[in-house]
């Protein structure tokens, strides 16, 4: 039962986790994330913090304190990580409770639900500011927070009662946040990427491995490329040179535990002879773009090795800080889904 609890959360993670940080763009961004059944191996209550794609911060149960994740960040005085621990105890006490009303709002009283917060600002290669607040349930969208009209718009009709009391006069819990996604949060951010530069604007090279199986006349090729920092990559298999080869299956560029990622392309062909297949492979650390050939007839495994070679990890230590991350859409954030929350989370100890 735990092994398939984890599986699935894993899983999840895998699907939904994309990168939001676009050329010399920068994000700082939270994830709350409250898991329903004990003894699934993960912690009952996640509090992560990431500058880009960098985990700076973690709180969870199991660990029970709010410590930095990297050491450009240690600088703050030791009341900061005391004063914050507290508040993600208070946090974890309010969303524990609030995921039993939104299980209540789907008629479950039972099994492994997750419910999700994730919040944070953009500063714009262009210099524009941006703030955004999603909420997720079972990794699904349920309510978001428009930064217009500083309202939470519910995606689903469960939501429609949480969004109701958010908005309400007496609470107005979106024109309260308004002052720290578009003020503290862009302060903080700004000083992030100060403290942080060497290590959020390092050049990690790519390691790549092409393979192929043939099976009834079909070769099916993968390129697994790993160990490369920044995250944004550009991979994809050619013929004879030429990018006309379909991709069907590309696995979301995940993170590794020393910080750098890795990215798996996938195709299936039907191989004639004098064709050649090749993996494209295009990073910001390499001063022109890779094309690895595979060759059938030797090992069927060609292995380039441009840096150390490295441990290939599925997933970093903050993983509940994953499930909810969708592309950027259009100027703005597209939700990805938290629970039915009916508290008011402006004491988020991110914010603090």
């Amino acid at each position: 039962m735990r092994a398939r609890m984890r599986k699935m959360f894993l899983l999840i993670v895998l699907l939904l986790h994309v990168s939001a940080v676009y050329s010399d763009s920068h994000s700082l961004r939270y994830y709350y994330t409250v898991v329903t059944a004990p003894g699934s191996g993960l912690p009952e209550f996640s509090a992560v913090g990431y500058m880009d794609d960098r985990e700076i911060v973690n709180y969870n149960t199991d660990s029970g304190r709010y410590h930095p994740r990297v050491q450009w960040i240690e600088k703050v005085e030791p009341e900061h990580w005391k004063a914050h621990t507290q508040l993600c105890k208070q946090e974890e006490a309010v969303y524990t409770q609030d995921v039993k009303i939104v299980m209540s709002s789907f008629n479950q009283t039972g099994g492994f639900h997750f419910y999700q917060v994730m919040f944070g600002c953009e500063l714009g290669d262009d210099g524009s500011i941006s703030g955004f607040e999603q909420h997720g349930y079972d990794g699904k969208e349920f309510m978001s927070l428009d930064t217009q009209t500083w309202t939470y718009i519910p995606t689903v009709s469960q939501a429609q009662i949480s969004a109701q009391k958010l908005n309400s006069p007496k609470e107005r819990v979106g024109e309260r946040h308004k002052n720290y996604l578009e003020n503290i949060c862009i302060y903080r951010l700004k000083k992030y990427m100060k403290d942080g530069r060497e290590d959020l604007e390092r050049r990690v090279q790519p390691e790549v491995k092409v393979s192929g199986q043939e099976k009834d006349e079909t070769l099916t090729l993968h390129c697994q490329v790993y160990g490369f920092h920044p995250k944004q990559v550009d991979v994809k298999w050619m013929k004879n040179g030429k990018d006309d080869v379909p991709t069907y299956q590309t696995t979301h560029t995940l993170p590794n535990p020393d910080g750098t990622y890795q990215i798996r392309v996938t195709a299936e062909v039907i191989p004639k002879e004098g064709d050649s297949y090749s993996c494209y492979v295009d990073h910001s650390s390499l001063p022109e773009p890779m094309k690895i050939v595979w060759e059938p007839k030797s090992l069927n495994v060609r292995v380039i090795l441009i840096t150390a070679a490295g441990v290939i990890a599925l997933l970093a230590g903050g993983v509940g800080g994953f499930l909810l991350y969708k592309k950027k859409k259009d100027g703005g954030y597209k939700t990805t889904g938290t629970s039915d929350t009916s508290s008011d989370s402006s004491n988020n100890p991110a914010k603090a």
